[in-house]
């Protein structure tokens, strides 16, 4: 049976699980608009579409699920922006549907025409461009895949007026096939056992725990291994919750805002093991002073926030969860 891009889209999300979606109308997105009518999912107007982004990113961490906004062309679209930005600092899953002019008009200056996908690429984990209704249930099975897998972060979808209004034939794709994109799980077994040599040795290790243990829910892994080897906790902020505060292993906040015992216990270790964190500034301070004595062990998804503010003497890129059950 044939349907319009517009009425695949709907189709596509309610496969994804997707229940709300955050936006604000406009005429670029108004044949989506149409047809979300025929659809269970419930729309939230905003009165501008940053709030939309914010919304979005609100709900997918609150939910553990991926939040969806939806804006119109031009301005529409590069309001997303900011909340975009916080989504990709905060790795949280989001997915922005925004308007497009037609196929045939970009590059020339139409109204509200504007060059999304370049505008988004850098604080978007990958963007997408419709051009035509046989790709649209492709392209929303693989940015909803991106945005929650790995490390999570948004993904925008520009969705051309054109493709929206075209109609094909609708099928959903079972895979996915992405053969650049496969996330690391585990790490490799000659650094898992170099990682477990060096915490042998250690006689003031600390544990800094980041954002990665709420993301991967590794609070049961996290808590277990730090009893077996009697190590303290350190929390970045986003890290909070990891290990609770009453647990005498708990060193509390570290940084900049944090407690002053937590950033001394850090400073004078002899092993910093960076659980799911990118050594922020907030955290760090001066660079060239930080636990000047500590060797650090990190344990990252995401292989481009390795050694990009501090050194590391084992890099173990892999699923944060998946990385201490091995160990």
């Amino acid at each position: 049976m044939k349907k319009s891009g517009a009425e695949i889209l709907w189709e596509c999300l309610v496969r994804e699980g997707v229940e709300t979606v955050f936006g604000y109308p406009g005429g670029a997105i108004m044949p989506t608009y149409d047809a979300m009518l025929n659809y269970p999912i419930h729309h939230v107007l905003v009165r501008h579409e940053q709030g939309a982004a914010h919304m979005a990113d609100g709900y997918a961490r609150a939910s553990g699920r991926v939040g969806v906004a939806i804006a119109t062309s031009g301005p529409g679209a590069t309001n997303l922006v900011t909340g975009l930005a916080t989504a990709m600092m905060d790795s949280s899953p989001i997915v922005c549907i925004t308007g497009q002019v037609p196929i045939t008009a970009i590059g020339g200056d139409a109204f509200q025409e504007c060059d999304v996908v370049g505008v988004t690429m850098p604080v978007t984990k990958h963007n997408f461009l419709i051009a035509s209704a046989d790709e649209v249930a492709t392209v929303v099975r693989e940015a909803f895949h991106i945005a929650q897998s790995g490390r999570p972060g948004p993904v925008v979808i520009d969705f051309t007026k054109n493709a929206q209004i075209e109609e094909v034939e609708f099928e959903y794709p079972d895979e996915i096939d992405l053969p650049g994109y496969h996330p690391p799980k585990h790490a490799p077994m000659d650094s898992l056992q170099e990682a477990i040599k060096l915490i042998k040795e250690a006689e003031r290790p600390v544990i800094l725990a980041g954002h990665g243990i709420i993301k991967s829910h590794a609070f049961a892994e996290l808590r277990e291994f730090a009893e077996k080897t009697q190590t303290p906790v350190a929390m970045t902020l986003l890290g909070l919750g990891g290990l609770p505060a009453t647990h005498p292993l708990s060193l509390g906040m570290m940084g900049m805002h944090g407690e002053a015992y937590c950033n001394n216990a850090i400073q004078n270790s002899d092993l910093l093991l960076a659980f799911g964190m990118r050594f922020d500034d907030r955290v760090t301070g001066n660079l060239r002073t930080y636990a000047p004595r500590a060797r650090k062990i990190h344990i990252e998804i995401d292989p481009s926030e390795v050694h990009k503010n501090v050194r590391v003497d084992v890099p173990l890129i892999g699923d944060l969860r998946t990385v201490l059950q091995d160990m």
